[in-house]
């Protein structure tokens, strides 16, 4: 071969390399990480609590977590790793909150969320305790409120939450319309995301009836997919839901990918459109990180003792999501540096808080009466709470206190010396309801009992109603639901309980109306308000006992009622 031969055919295998290597697909981009932190549940929590849970070793580990200073912190440390991140929430960040927060109409909480960041929100059942006029006026601010003796009392201007509360399954029955906006959609990275919310169907029976009149509770998987085209239209690729409902599993609140996950959610998120891969939840305070049917389902625990960092794999192409790592984190004070602007924040409304929450109100029998409930059903605090509502309604007639368990959201936990502050004893009652009296006959008496067991599906649970001294009676959990009250056990200071007898009873403001699922309330004859509030029925009791050389308080539940099997 001539060397111009040669040259000529190496130019012609150079040629042909350069070829194929045009030819040749480009090195794939890397998908696109979003990264997502999500709460629930936070009840107005601004200061660390006590956080019990079993760690991998199967060890029982107690520590104080939580709080708006760590929370602040730990989120601000990790949008330091990605500005883009977003704060997300899953409902009831305000409501049966401690006094620190509810004394001000939660007022503190709203404007500490917006310091943190937080982006978008589902609301939840506690968002409607004040009814929808003050959920409007938490999120969009003003003065205007079923509460005037608190609101814009902590500061005069309240601007509202800078965030977006969001529901879907709430209708306005005048509009047919969701009440919220139903979903917004946030542009991260290039990709558009769409968050919907929703809240558990049942809040109408969590709430006061007259604070919701107006509004239709519809049911939330159908409601979430009858949105979700006007949000791919917007042009959505992404879609996240954020609802106000939960499951529970027997494993760790920060198992990966756990498989054991029971309760309402799972069925949403089962009916849920294919396009919908992970669900934010809430409402049952028990942590998880799980997958079900091919969705990863989540939720933190109450008080923001843990947070839930979610990573979203998204496809660059496409712009759809690929896959979810979770990671649910205990949130420790001191973890994280402050965040100078939240902790300023948080010691003025302790500075303007203290003086009232550390009023002493009254010397008590034992340190801790708590909610833990017997086989029965019943808790000592309970037992104390039902004596009180007893007590306060006495004068007027009452034979019979009631209080519901779900009412009562702490313990109450007091220091060495046994004196309770008003602060332990508000953090007991911290929804301001009030106590009406209204007759019932005996046979409403059995009918009102039987309604603890509709809800649920286990047989001891957060409906069973709390009965002050002197009411008794005894229940059968083999038998079938209405009938489970065994017929001739209730009795009032040990005489039977006639069923054609009317007597006077008393309970809070929330049960008269029906709250809790308890419809037989309503039905009561000659209904009338007192207007004493419960936690000033609660600290006059406490009072009168110590007056009395009788400090109140039980260690364990007195055995009023007897599951009997």
């Amino acid at each position: 071969m001539t060397p111009t031969a040669a040259l000529l055919s190496a130019a012609l295998l150079l040629g042909g390399c350069a070829s194929l290597t045009a030819l040749q697909p480009a090195a794939p981009r890397q998908p696109i990480t979003i990264n997502l932190v999500a709460l629930n549940d936070f009840h107005g929590n601004l200061e660390p609590s006590k956080f019990t849970y079993t760690d991998a070793n199967g060890q029982k580990v107690t520590l104080q977590a939580g709080g708006i200073d760590a929370v602040a912190a730990a989120v601000n440390a990790w949008r330091q790793q990605d500005r883009d991140l977003l704060l997300v929430g899953a409902g009831d960040l305000v409501g049966a909150s401690p006094a620190l927060s509810s004394m001000w109409a939660d007022e503190p909480t709203i404007h500490a969320l917006n310091l943190v960041g937080l982006n978008f929100s589902s609301v939840g059942n506690h968002e409607f305790d004040s009814g929808r006029m003050e959920l409007l006026r938490q999120q969009h601010g003003g003065c205007v409120s079923p509460r005037p003796a608190k609101a814009c009392k902590f500061a005069p201007d309240f601007k509202g939450a800078q965030f977006t509360y969001m529901v879907s399954n709430v209708v306005d029955a005048k509009t047919g319309k969701p009440f919220l906006p139903a979903w917004h959609i946030a542009d991260v990275k290039g990709v558009k995301i769409a968050f919907l919310g929703a809240v558990v169907r049942g809040a109408a029976d969590l709430v006061l009836p007259s604070g919701i009149e107006g509004l239709s509770f519809e049911d939330e998987a159908d409601s979430i997919n009858k949105v979700l085209p006007a949000a791919r239209a917007a042009g959505a690729t992404v879609f996240v839901v954020l609802i106000h409902e939960g499951g529970q599993t027997k494993e760790r609140f920060d198992q990966p990918d756990c498989q054991h996950l029971e309760g309402p959610i799972v069925d949403i998120a089962k009916r849920l459109d294919p396009a919908i891969r992970l669900v934010v939840s809430g409402h049952t305070h028990k942590g998880y990180q799980c997958k079900s049917n091919g969705r990863f389902i989540t939720q933190a625990e109450t008080a923001g003792h843990v947070l839930s960092r979610i990573a979203l794999s998204v496809d660059p192409a496409t712009r759809t999501l690929q896959d979810v790592a979770v990671k649910n984190v205990i949130v420790k004070p001191g973890d994280y540096p402050s965040v100078p602007a939240v902790s300023a924040y948080l010691a003025t409304v302790k500075a303007r808080s203290d003086a009232a929450l550390q009023q002493p109100v009254a010397r008590v029998a034992v340190r801790s009466m708590t909610r833990e409930l017997s086989a029965a059903g019943e808790s000592a605090l309970g037992d104390l709470v039902a004596d009180a509502v007893l007590d306060a309604a006495a004068p007027y007639g009452a034979q019979i206190g009631f209080m519901n368990t779900a009412g009562m959201r702490k313990d109450f936990d007091v220091g060495a010396d046994l004196r309770a502050t008003f602060g332990q004893a508000q953090i007991v009652l911290p929804f301001g309801n009030t106590i009406v009296l209204m007759d019932l006959t005996g046979a409403q008496l059995y009918d009102l009992l039987e309604h603890q067991w509709e809800r649920e599906k286990v047989d001891v649970n957060h409906s069973m109603l709390q009965v002050s001294n002197g009411f008794a009676y005894r229940w059968d959990g083999t038998q079938p639901r209405g009938a489970r009250v065994i017929r001739g056990s209730m009795t009032l200071n040990g005489q039977p309980i006639d069923e054609k007898k009317l007597y006077r009873v008393a309970a809070n403001n929330f049960l008269a109306e029906g709250g809790d699922g308890f419809p037989t309330f309503r039905e009561a004859a000659n209904s009338r308000d007192t207007g004493i509030r419960d936690i000033d029925a609660f600290t006059a009791y406490l009072q009168k006992r110590e007056q009395a050389g009788k400090p109140a308080g039980f260690e364990k539940p007195q055995g009023r009622f007897e599951r009997v099997k």
